[in-house]
């Protein structure tokens, strides 16, 4: 299961619309490490000014692995984050995250070419 949903959660949906907030908080929740790599990379981009933060550090274990596979899998856990952060949000490799600047329309087009995915390659990332 992605998300561990609270039952206040869950009647909000059954009844119209979830809140952003509160689907945020559940996703904070259920996935602490995907949150954590995600929101770290958003203050560090930040802080740089940077076009774009990645991560090229293999989560610590297979769970971790899972959670940032879940997170980013989903179309509504991602686009929810990325309104979140105000970033854009391109994945690679099962971890190698990246959150851009929204206007760094050229840094993500490289990110997400096939190019840069057969570049990321690594003999020890061939089970991830």
């Amino acid at each position: 299961m992605s998300l561990t949903v609270p039952n206040e959660l869950l009647d909000q949906a059954r009844s119209g619309d979830v809140d952003d907030a509160a689907f945020i908080a559940c996703v904070r929740d259920s996935l602490p490490y995907a949150w954590s790599l995600i929101s770290g990379l958003a203050e560090q981009r930040e802080q740089t000014g940077a076009e774009f933060a990645d991560n090229q550090v293999p989560p610590p274990s297979e769970e971790a692995r899972g959670q940032l596979l879940r997170c980013l899998a989903s179309d509504a856990m991602r686009a929810a984050l990325e309104r979140h952060f105000g970033v854009r949000l391109a994945f690679q490799n099962c971890h190698r995250v990246a959150v851009f600047d929204p206007t760094a329309t050229k840094a993500l087009h490289e990110f997400v070419t096939p190019r840069a995915q057969i570049l990321n390659q690594k003999p020890e990332l061939v089970d991830c």
